[in-house]
C-alpha cells in the first residue's frame, strides 16, 4: 500500500501525514508513506484543496482533517 500525502507543508498537511502514520502503526499495516509537497504534483490529482490523502493512487480525502475513527475505517477498507 502507498499512501500519498498531497500538501505544501502546513500545518494541516502535516498533521494528516502524522495522522495516516499513527493509523497504519495502530492497524498494524505495512504501508509506504510518501509526502508530496510539489504543487504541480498536487495538481495532477482531481482535488480542489488540500491536505489529501490519496491510497494507491485513489484520493480518499481532500481538504479537511478526519476524526481518528474515519481515518483508521479508511485505511483498513483499502488495504484488502
Amino acid at each position: 500500500m502507498i499512501i500519498k500525502i498531497l500538501g505544501t507543508g502546513c500545518a494541516k498537511c502535516n498533521k494528516l501525514e502524522e495522522m495516516a502514520k499513527e493509523a497504519v502503526l495502530e492497524l498494524g499495516l505495512s504501508a509506504q508513506i510518501v509526502k508530496i509537497k510539489d504543487i504541480d504534483k498536487i495538481s495532477a490529482y482531481p482535488i480542489l484543496m488540500t491536505p489529501a490523502l490519496v491510497i494507491d493512487e485513489k484520493v480518499v480525502i481532500s481538504g479537511k482533517l478526519p476524526p481518528k475513527e474515519e481515518m483508521l475505517k479508511i485505511i483498513l477498507s483499502t488495504s484488502k
